[in-house]
């Protein structure tokens, strides 16, 4: 039996929205220095220092930045590394 083009659709829908990436989110809090905060994102994800100040400032001043994005299984390993750090961090859908 072949499948409708509404049943099709919806199947590639379900079949997107699984592939959607997801991020992780390190969020402000008010424990960790900025100069610790641009350590980590130096030292654990590999960012330059600038690139490292400026998701830091993000941080700071937005309150929250977006330093990874990828499959569910990765980000969430990248929010425990991030609580290992001491880090404040979550893993949500991309919304971009």
């Amino acid at each position: 039996m072949d499948r409708t083009d509404a049943e099709q659709g919806t199947a590639l829908l379900e079949e997107v929205r699984l592939d959607t990436p997801w991020v992780t989110v390190v969020w402000n809090d008010p424990v960790n220095l900025m100069s610790y905060v641009s350590y980590v994102f130096r030292s654990y994800f590999g960012f330059s220092r600038a690139e490292a100040e400026r998701r830091m400032l993000l941080v700071h001043n937005e309150g929250r930045a977006v330093v990874a994005a990828g499959p569910r299984e990765e980000m969430e390993r990248h929010v425990a590394a991030m609580h290992d750090y001491g880090l404040w961090a979550t893993v949500q859908k991309d919304d971009s």
